[in-house]
């Protein structure tokens, strides 16, 4: 068993990681163009923090959460979602006290105890986004462009965004009466799960994914019906500048998602009927954890789901080559010259290689070759006698004889 990686994880290897260079670059690079900033979070927090920020009736704390104690007896949780630790660090180092809104970005592990499927794992990887300090609905709108941008810009098309309002507690109050009133004459016919949910939230019983469960909420009463009117101004102005970012959207009412702390907006991007990104509004969770009262919004996006959905689209990811020039060499003063000459040109920013195996010149050909390198060059006593080696452009065999102390007459050329 020791291995192999844990059921639920999986590695990330060479040849892989270039896909997730590739879509982590392109989500920093937009991040970055609306204004958000990096913060990183630690891999496990106090337990506390999910339970009252995600809320004890989502499936994330009941059911998903791995939780341990540390050796002086505090109850700790594996980073369960994004956003709540984002929100503790934002109250801890007093960042509401800076200039808002406070907009920030993350890539970070989630850990949950799920059931694992394709494109589902107990270890994923995360996109977020975390926006604090500004109640409008355009900063809704705003980070609803920034993830559909992301989509556009890895060339996947045909996405769907739904959008909803679940209000704010005080029209909550009154649509959970009204929601217990219509569930209770079916009590028997839900899920054990959510008999529970009844007493405690009965909005959770709208995302819970059991077909006898679905099968009751599609007859529900909506929460868009008792909307108070801050809330209803509020989901349609998001509707205004949605359309005014040529942004096309479906109000889909039974979207609550499956953490607590949301209210107001919530969103999610499908593709095929996948939920690919989803977030939404929650105004009262920094409160909630210890912060002032102050707004906030964002969206999670998993990593391993966007390269699941590429893969799904016929979306190749470009495949630079790994190495620019492989310097090979025969005999131990030409491989001194070999390692001597890579290092200058790595100091110069261009990758590459040499031989650190003592192959004969044919194998390091061959090893050359199964590297994908762009360039060789053969150094050998004919070489260090002339002070020059012969660099070989392996797409279509050209060779440029160059001095090997002219280090940018190299660099240009293997560049080119």
């Amino acid at each position: 068993m020791i291995i192999q990686a844990p059921r639920g994880t999986k590695d990330i290897l060479p040849t892989e990681s270039y896909k997730w260079h590739y879509v982590e670059n392109i989500f920093k690079n937009i991040a970055v163009s609306y204004g958000y900033r990096e913060i990183r979070t630690p891999v496990f927090e106090y337990t506390e923090l999910f339970e009252r920020g995600v809320g004890e009736t989502t499936d994330v704390v009941q059911k998903e959460m791995y939780t341990f104690e540390d050796k002086s007896g505090r109850s700790l949780t594996l980073k369960a979602e994004g956003t709540s630790p984002a929100v503790r660090a934002f109250v801890e180092s007093s960042l509401y006290n800076e200039a808002q809104p406070t907009k920030l970005f993350y890539f970070t592990p989630v850990l949950r105890y799920e059931s694992v499927q394709k494109g589902r794992l107990r270890e994923h990887h995360q996109f977020g986004i975390e926006a604090f300090g500004a109640g409008e609905a355009s900063l809704d709108a705003e980070v609803i462009s920034l993830a559909m941008r992301v989509y556009r810009e890895l060339g996947i098309k045909g996405l769907e965004l739904n959008i909803n309002s679940i209000g704010c507690p005080k029209c909550r109050k009154k649509y959970n009466e009204i929601l217990k009133s219509f569930l209770s004459e079916r009590y028997d016919e839900l899920c054990d799960t959510c008999k529970s949910r009844f007493h405690k939230n009965p909005m959770r019983i709208l995302d819970c994914k059991e077909d006898s469960c679905k099968r009751i909420v599609k007859e529900a009463p909506l929460i868009l019906d008792y909307l108070c009117d801050e809330c209803k101004e509020h989901f349609e102005a998001l509707q205004d500048y949605l359309t005014a970012l040529g942004i096309k959207y479906k109000i889909n009412p039974l979207i609550v998602r499956g953490l607590d702390y949301y209210s107001k907006t919530v969103f999610e991007i499908i593709d095929k009927n996948i939920t690919v990104c989803g977030g939404g509004r929650y105004d009262y969770l920094i409160e909630e954890v210890g912060g002032p009262k102050m707004p906030a919004v964002g969206f999670g996006m998993g990593i391993e789901r966007t390269l699941l959905t590429l893969e799904e689209n016929d979306i190749e990811i470009p495949k630079l080559p790994y190495i620019d020039l492989y310097i090979g060499s025969m005999g131990d003063k030409a491989g001194i010259k070999a390692l001597q000459l890579a290092n200058e040109l790595r100091e110069r920013n261009l990758r590459c290689e040499c031989d650190h195996m003592n192959r004969s010149v044919k194998a390091e050909m061959k090893y050359a070759n199964k590297i994908d390198v762009r360039f060789t060059a053969i150094i050998g006593e004919n070489e260090l006698q002339s002070n020059s080696a012969k660099f070989k452009r392996m797409s279509d065999g050209e060779q440029f004889e160059i001095s090997l102390d002219n280090i940018d007459e190299i660099l240009n050329v293997v560049k080119l």
